[in-house]
């Protein structure tokens, strides 16, 4: 049975644009653009941008011109979901050797071939769990590759396998096509080993509800992002679906965010998982 969630959100997400030249060559020239962009600090690299532009960083209005973007980062890992249907990509970015250590996840949307909407989650030390070492070890050892294109799941069933698992955290009786082997990496801590034997299914939260989801989803790899509220935390969860069933859970927490310049720090806290940060 498809869950509340599911029914409330539609299938896929409501087209941005649907514009002739958008095609995964041209979704990632864009995409490798933000990375080229974001390692030398220069927004100026990300192209093309619309002359009106929605950015906006940890869930929060923000400045493109001297946000994270105007800020160098050591890029040791990267990798992009590229959604044609809906024109629009989601990146994850891993820095662990440099400077200052960071992992960011970026939805771009498109709209008549420029990039008009700029959503980043900017996580560092302090974040839940954060780890870039362990992030940057597991991650890259994972296989997100193409998927034989007779093997590939359709948007809906990604994407009803994504809403399973966020529906779970608040509704325990939601059936969730976990995988075997599946891994779920959250900050930089792994649930598995890389393994056959590796699961998904353990330390899921109770009564709480993951709200205002925002998809990309690729076929050709079976990934889906999802930016949402956990609990009134900007957060992302992505995963990799093979064959109807979860394979990969990536999740990225900001528990640093401020909210909003000049503002105090807020005490954050996540349900039922014992810790507390002040941001």
């Amino acid at each position: 049975m498809r869950s509340l969630a599911y029914l409330a959100l539609g299938a896929v997400a409501p087209l941005v644009s649907s514009a002739a030249d958008c095609t995964r060559e041209f979704l990632k020239t864009s995409a490798d653009s933000l990375v080229a962009a974001q390692a030398a600090g220069d927004p100026s690299l990300l192209k093309p941008v619309a002359a009106t532009l929605d950015y906006r960083e940890n869930f929060s209005p923000a400045a493109f011109k001297t946000g994270i973007l105007a800020t160098p980062i050591k890029i040791d890992h990267s990798r992009h979901s590229l959604d044609t249907t809906q024109c629009a990509t989601y990146t994850e970015l891993v820095s662990a050797t440099g400077s200052k250590p960071y992992v960011l996840g970026v939805q771009m949307y498109f709209t008549d071939g420029a990039i008009s909407k700029i959503d980043t989650l900017v996580t560092t030390t302090g974040d839940w769990l954060f780890n870039a070492t362990g992030t940057l070890y597991w991650a890259s050892r994972e296989d997100w590759g193409t998927i034989p294109e007779a093997e590939r799941d359709s948007r809906a069933v990604i994407q009803a396998a994504a809403d399973a698992y966020c529906d779970i955290f608040s509704n325990k009786s939601v059936v969730v096509p976990w995988g075997r082997p599946c891994a779920r990496l959250e900050g930089g801590i792994y649930t598995g080993t890389g393994g056959p034997n590796d699961k998904c299914d353990v330390g899921i939260p109770s009564g709480v509800a993951l709200v205002d989801r925002r998809y990309v989803i690729d076929e050709t790899v079976g990934a889906v992002s999802v930016f949402l509220s956990f609990s009134g935390i900007p957060d992302s969860h992505e995963f990799r679906v093979e064959k109807g069933k979860l394979r990969f859970v990536h999740t990225i927490t900001v528990m640093t965010a401020r909210q909003g310049k000049g503002k105090g720090r807020r005490r954050a806290v996540l349900p039922d998982r014992g810790r507390q940060e002040e941001d």
